[in-house]
């Protein structure tokens, strides 16, 4: 008989036979919030990794600090660089976020809201943090269902960039350890997260999801990312904790 999604997405029950740690990158939203909760749940010292980027607002990174503190992370570093010198996407450039689009707009195509390598240098600065602190677990709350077709979330590029961290660090040259990254969402619809993460106890009134948010504080409620972070709450059964601008969709 075949599994659904969600048999194949219980959380796994903590392991406490030995101490162990995980580098998590945590960007202040539901997703990477839910796999932060899961590599707590399975027994993992928390590590919290997030990047001031140059994106269009830091909300994300306040809301990634009170994730750290609700989990009680072991350590919580946040990496300054600015992308904005590379530009080429709605974040990080005067291009204007796409509000409105149909989930069959969603789904088709890379949005300009991507930026470009963005996943690759997380990862990347997330690999040597591991490598310091002596860890062999990074948590990257990736998803290929509910998502806006990013290239930088498909389970090929992840097993890739795995293999590429094991042929470029002292410690997989060394055989002294293999590097897994973990990706406990990838095949969980939206709703499905949002659940699992409802069970784990998290708080999803501390995320933040808006790529665009108004001059109050309210989510937008009409960009990619409130749109299927509105549409989960809807299909998960559960209100959506933070505000919206009274347009929302949902």
């Amino acid at each position: 008989k075949k599994r659904s999604r969600m048999e194949g997405a219980k959380v796994p029950r903590p392991n406490t036979t030995a101490k162990k740690y995980a580098v998590i990158l945590l960007s202040g939203g539901v997703d990477s919030a839910t796999a932060a909760a899961i590599a707590k749940r399975e027994g993992y010292d928390l590590h919290a990794l997030s990047f001031h980027y140059g994106q269009r607002h830091e909300r994300e990174l306040e809301c990634a600090s009170k994730i750290a503190q609700f989990l009680r992370a072991k350590t919580h570093k946040v990496i300054r660089f600015d992308l904005r010198a590379i530009g080429g996407s709605a974040l990080t450039d005067e291009i204007a976020v796409p509000k409105g689009r149909s989930e069959t707009e969603i789904a088709g195509g890379i949005p300009v809201t991507y930026v470009p390598a963005r996943n690759t240098i997380f990862l990347s600065f997330a690999l040597a943090l591991a490598e310091r602190i002596g860890s062999e677990d990074l948590f990257f709350g990736a998803n290929q269902l509910d998502y806006s077709g990013y290239p930088d979330c498909r389970d090929e590029y992840i097993r890739a960039f795995e293999k590429m961290a094991n042929l470029a660090t002292k410690t997989g040259v060394e055989g002294k350890g293999r590097l897994r990254i973990h990706t406990p969402l990838l095949q969980m619809t939206k709703a499905e997260i949002i659940r699992a993460g409802i069970e784990l106890g998290l708080d999803y009134g501390l995320t933040w999801s808006c790529y665009d948010p108004l001059a109050d504080g309210r989510a937008c409620g009409r960009c990619d990312s409130c749109q299927l972070r509105l549409k989960g709450f809807k299909e998960a059964g559960h209100v959506d904790p933070i505000a919206y601008a009274r347009s929302s969709p949902c």
